[in-house]
C-alpha cells in the first residue's frame, strides 16, 4: 500500500511541479549519507519520492508531534532524533555502520532567508566517524512554494518548477586535531564548505540579460529595485525595458562584438546599458572618468573603442569637456540624441515584440562572449583591459551569494563607481539579479551625504574602500548605520584604525574581503559564518589556489588561482584589440596575482603584501604594507602611505607619506618596539603632506606616490 501511495503522489509530484532531477546516484548504497539543503516543508517528500532508494530519514522530534507531518513520514522510514541530545548522533552511526543509506538535512531547519543557514557538526561528525560517502543533494524551487517559510511578502507561486540535483559523491576525513570537540567543529566546516560548494556548483548557465529575466521571473516584474539620485524608483519592468530600448538605438552606432566605452556616472541607465549591450551582442566597455585625459586614451587604444557612449549633463557637471576634446579616435554619442532618434517602429518592436517575448526577439548569446571590459587601475602602469565573460560575472555572483545571503530585504548603498569591479559586480549586477534594491550614488567622496543617505534610505549594506569607509565614520552621526547588517571592505587592505573606529561607534563589525578586476572581481570574503580578524576571509566555492614560494619573503607565497570567475583575458596598449589569456607558471586557466598571503588552517587568506610593494633593504625584502601600519599603530587618526627611492648603499630606502605634522622616526621607532616590528621596517624618511593622492576608485595612487619619492 505504501508503495502505490508513493507511486500516485509521485506522479502528481511530478505534474504539479515539474520536478527535474539531474544527476545520478552512485554504485554505492551502503554506508550511504544523502545530505540536502533544506527549502520546504517539501523537501523529505520529494526526496523520498524522486530518489530512488529506500533510506531512513532523520526528522526533528517536533516534526514528528504534528499530526500532518507524522502522516507524511509514514511513507517512509524516519528516525526521530533530539539535536540537544549527545546520544542523538550515535544512533543515526548505528544506521549508517548497518547498511541503511540515510538522509539528513545539515541545516537542521527550513530557510527563512532563501540562502544556506547555519550547518550543524553532527551531520558532517556522523560522516567522518563512519567513513560514509555523502551524496549531496541540491533542491532548488521549493522555497518559492507556499510551502516554505519565507516572509510573507517575499514572491511565491503555487506550483512552482522544483528541481533535484544530484552531485558527484565525497567523503569527509575525520580532521585531525587534540580534543573532539576540535574534530567535530573541523568536520562541521568541512559539511559548510560542500553544502556551499553543491549551491554554487548547481548554478544555470546563461547570459546576463537572460539572467535578468529569471531574476524578474521569480521576484515579479513589478519589484522594484534600483534608484539613484534622482529619486526614480526602477523596477524590474522599467529596467528591462530600459535595456531592451537603449541597447537598441545603440546597437545602431556600432556593430556586433564591438566594444562600446561608457563614460556615465552611477545611474539607473548606466546599469541598464550594461544589460542592453550585452543583450545586443556587443561589449560595455567601462571608461574611467577619473583616469585623466592619458588613462582614458590608453583605455580606448588597448580595447579599440571607437564609440563612446556620454551625455551632455554628466560631462558638464563632471568638468570632462576639455579632456573628451582631446581624445583622438573616438566619436562621442550622446545619451541625450538617443531618445529622439527612437522611431514609431522602435516602439511597436518594443512594445509588441521584444517586452512580451525578449527571449525570443534578441539574437542568443552565449555564455563565453565578452560582456564587459574594466580597465585595471593603472596604479602600477598604464591600464589593461580586462576583458569578463557572461560566465566569469554570473559565476562570481553565484559565488558570493552562495556564502552571503542577499535577499529582496536588502537595500545597498553603492557610491563605488560602475567602472570599477567591485562596484559593478557587488554593487550594480548582484543586487539586480538577487533581488535586492540598490541605491545608486555617483561619488564616493562626499563623506557626510552618504551616512546620511544611508539613514534616510535604510540602507542594509554598505560597500566601500577603507580610505572611504574611514572618512564615512568620521563625519557620520552613531545612529546613520542602524539598519547596516553588512558592512564590506574591498579594494585595499582594511585598516585597523578603521576597524576598530566602525566597532567602538557603531557596534558594526566590517567584513573584509579580496579580488582583482581579473577575477570579477570577489576572490575571498570574511562573513558572519566565517570570520577571522585580520583576513580577508576564506576563498569562495569554485576558487582553486596555489602559493609559489617567493625568494626573501620567509611566510606564504605568491597566490595564483583558477575558477570560472577567471577573465578571458587583457587587451594591452601595446597591442591594441589582442586578446591575451592570462599567463601563470602554475600552468594554462590560472592567474598569477601578484599578492603574496599566508593561508591557515582553516582556510583564512591574510595578505601579507602585493610583490611590487616590497622594498629590498640591506638585502632583506620588506612589506610596504607593513610599514603603513606600523605607522597606522603610531600615529592612527591621520592617513599613511609608504614608497621608495633608490640608494646606493643599501638598495633601496623607505619613505613614509603621512598626514600627521607631529610623527617622526622616534615616534615610529618606539611603536616598532612596542609592536614587535623590526628595526628596519621603520621608514628612512617622514614626509608630511597635505592629503595622499587616490585613484578615483578610492585606491591610493602608488605610481604618483612614487613620482614623489624620487623627487623626495
Amino acid at each position: 500500500m505504501r508503495n502505490l501511495v508513493k507511486s500516485v503522489l509521485r506522479r502528481v509530484a511530478g505534474l504539479l511541479f515539474r520536478v527535474r532531477v539531474a544527476g545520478a546516484l552512485p554504485d554505492v548504497r551502503s554506508r550511504l549519507l544523502v545530505v540536502a539543503n533544506h527549502e520546504s516543508f517539501l523537501d523529505g517528500l520529494l526526496l523520498g519520492l524522486f530518489l530512488p532508494l529506500d533510506p531512513v530519514f532523520v526528522v526533528h522530534t517536533g516534526v514528528v508531534r504534528n499530526p500532518l507531518f507524522r502522516l507524511m513520514l509514514s511513507l517512509v522510514d524516519y528516525l526521530a532524533v533530539d539535536p540537544t541530545s549527545p546520544m542523538a548522533m550515535k544512533k543515526v552511526i548505528r544506521l549508517i555502520e548497518e547498511g541503511r543509506p540515510v538522509v539528513i538535512f545539515p541545516e537542521g531547519r527550513i530557510t527563512t532567508t532563501g540562502s544556506l543557514m547555519k550547518t550543524y557538526d553532527g551531520p558532517a561528525f556522523v560522516a567522518a566517524k563512519t567513513g560514509a560517502t555523502i551524496l549531496p543533494v541540491r533542491i532548488d524551487g521549493a522555497a518559492r512554494s507556499y510551502f516554505s517559510r519565507l516572509a510573507a511578502h517575499v514572491p511565491k507561486r503555487l506550483f512552482p518548477q522544483i528541481s533535484l540535483f544530484l552531485r558527484p559523491t565525497t567523503t569527509i576525513p575525520m580532521p585531525v586535531a587534540s580534543t573532539a570537540r576540535q574534530r567535530r567543529r573541523k568536520a562541521g566546516e568541512a559539511m559548510r564548505r560542500l553544502m556551499q560548494d553543491m549551491i554554487f556548483a548547481t548554478r544555470p548557465t546563461q547570459t546576463l540579460f537572460e539572467a535578468i529575466l529569471d531574476a524578474a521571473d521569480i521576484q515579479g516584474h513589478g519589484h522594484t529595485l534600483v534608484e539613484d539620485l534622482k529619486q526614480i524608483e526602477y523596477t524590474y519592468r522599467d529596467l528591462i525595458k530600459m535595456s531592451l530600448a537603449l541597447g537598441r538605438l545603440v546597437a545602431r552606432e556600432s556593430t556586433p562584438g564591438e566594444r562600446v566605452g561608457l563614460l556615465l556616472p552611477n545611474l539607473a541607465p548606466t546599469l541598464g546599458l550594461v544589460f542592453g549591450l550585452t543583450a545586443h551582442r556587443r561589449v560595455a566597455a567601462m571608461l574611467n572618468y577619473t583616469a585623466g585625459v592619458d588613462g582614458m586614451q590608453a583605455a580606448c587604444t588597448a580595447g579599440q573603442i571607437r564609440t563612446i557612449l556620454t551625455s551632455r549633463a554628466f560631462v558638464e557637471q563632471a568638468k570632462l569637456g576639455d579632456k573628451l576634446a582631446a581624445l583622438t579616435d573616438v566619436r562621442l554619442v550622446w545619451l541625450e540624441d538617443l531618445r529622439d532618434r527612437m522611431t514609431l517602429g522602435d516602439k511597436l518592436w518594443l512594445m509588441a515584440w521584444a517586452l512580451p517575448f525578449p527571449r525570443a526577439a534578441l539574437p542568443a548569446g552565449s555564455p563565453e562572449d565578452a560582456a564587459v571590459v574594466l580597465f585595471t587601475s593603472g596604479s602600477e602602469g598604464k591600464p589593461k583591459g580586462v576583458v569578463l565573460s557572461h560566465r566569469a560575472l554570473l559565476a562570481n555572483i553565484a559565488q558570493i551569494r552562495a556564502v552571503v545571503d542577499f535577499s529582496i530585504d536588502d537595500k545597498i548603498l553603492n557610491a563605488l563607481p560602475l567602472f570599477h569591479s567591485f562596484g559593478l559586480t557587488a554593487g550594480g549586477l548582484l543586487p539586480v539579479l538577487a533581488g535586492a534594491k540598490v541605491f545608486l550614488y555617483p561619488s564616493p567622496l562626499h563623506y557626510r551625504v552618504i551616512p546620511e543617505l544611508a539613514y534616510d534610505r535604510n540602507c542594509t549594506v554598505l560597500l566601500g574602500t577603507s580610505t572611504f569607509l574611514g572618512n564615512y565614520a568620521k563625519f557620520a552621526h552613531p545612529y546613520d548605520f542602524y539598519r547596516l547588517r553588512y558592512v564590506i571592505a574591498g579594494a585595499e587592505k582594511l585598516t585597523t584604525p578603521v576597524r576598530d573606529l566602525w566597532f567602538e561607534k557603531f557596534g558594526i563589525r566590517i567584513f573584509e574581503g579580496y579580488g582583482a578586476t581579473e577575477t570579477a572581481p570577489v576572490l575571498a570574503v570574511n562573513t558572519p559564518m566565517a570570520f577571522r580578524s585580520g583576513t580577508v576571509g576564506q576563498f569562495l566555492p569554485g576558487i582553486q589556489h596555489q602559493l609559489v614560494p617567493v625568494p626573501g619573503i620567509p611566510s606564504g607565497g605568491m597566490l595564483h588561482v583558477k575558477g570560472p570567475n577567471l577573465m578571458s583575458g587583457y587587451l594591452r596598449f601595446e597591442q591594441p584589440g589582442v586578446l591575451q589569456p592570462p599567463v601563470s607558471p602554475a600552468g594554462e586557466g590560472w592567474y598569477e596575482t601578484g599578492d603574496v598571503v599566508e593561508i591557515d588552517d582553516d582556510g583564512f587568506v591574510k595578505i601579507v603584501g602585493r610583490v611590487k610593494r616590497f622594498a629590498k633593504v640591506a638585502g632583506e625584502m620588506v612589506s610596504l604594507e607593513a610599514v603603513e601600519k606600523l605607522a597606522a599603530a603610531a600615529a592612527p587618526g591621520a592617513a599613511h602611505a609608504a614608497s621608495t627611492q633608490p640608494d646606493a648603499s643599501r638598495g633601496e630606502n623607505i619613505l613614509l607619506f603621512s598626514t600627521d605634522p607631529t610623527l617622526t622616526r622616534d615616534r615610529l621607532q618606539a611603536a616598532a618596539r612596542d609592536g614587535g616590528w623590526p628595526e628596519i621596517a621603520v621608514p628612512r624618511r617622514v614626509v608630511l603632506v597635505d592629503a595622499l593622492p587616490l585613484l578615483g576608485t578610492g585606491k591610493i595612487d602608488y605610481v604618483t606616490l612614487k613620482q614623489w619619492a624620487e623627487k623626495a
